[in-house]
C-alpha cells in the first residue's frame, strides 16, 4: 500500500510515447511515462539537474500535432525526472480531446535554456 501523499494539483495519466527535450546540455529523446495538465515524468537513465529549465516537445491528440512546452525539472532520480509545466495544459485535452494545450507550437529553443 502506498502511503505517500499525492501533492499534484492535476491528475496524471499513464502514457508511453516519445518526447524530445532541450536542456542546457543538449537535445535528447526519451519516453514519457505519465502525463497530466501540469507536467510529465520522463523515463531515462540520463541525469538532469533539479531546477533546470526544459523545453519539451511531444505528439498529442492522436499524433496529429507536436506541441512544445516550457517547464522546470522538479525531481530527478535513477528512473528519470519529473517536469512541471510553466503553464498547465487544458485538462479537457485528457477528457475529450477536442482542444489542444495552451502553448507555443513547434518552438524548440528558448532563451532560458541558453543561460
Amino acid at each position: 500500500m502506498n502511503t505517500t501523499p499525492n501533492n499534484r494539483q492535476y491528475h496524471r495519466h499513464t502514457a508511453l510515447f516519445s518526447s524530445k527535450y532541450t536542456v542546457k546540455e543538449g537535445t535528447f529523446r526519451d519516453l514519457i511515462k505519465d502525463i497530466g495538465a501540469g507536467g510529465v515524468f520522463i523515463s531515462t537513465r540520463r541525469h538532469v539537474d533539479q531546477g533546470r529549465p526544459i523545453n519539451l516537445q511531444f505528439p498529442i491528440l492522436a499524433f496529429k500535432k507536436r506541441f512544445s512546452l516550457m517547464g522546470k525539472v522538479v525531481r530527478s532520480n535513477a528512473k528519470g525526472f519529473a517536469v512541471m509545466f510553466d503553464e498547465p495544459m487544458d485538462e479537457k485535452l485528457f477528457n475529450d480531446g477536442d482542444r489542444g494545450p495552451k502553448c507555443a507550437e513547434d518552438s524548440l529553443v528558448s532563451e532560458d535554456l541558453k543561460n
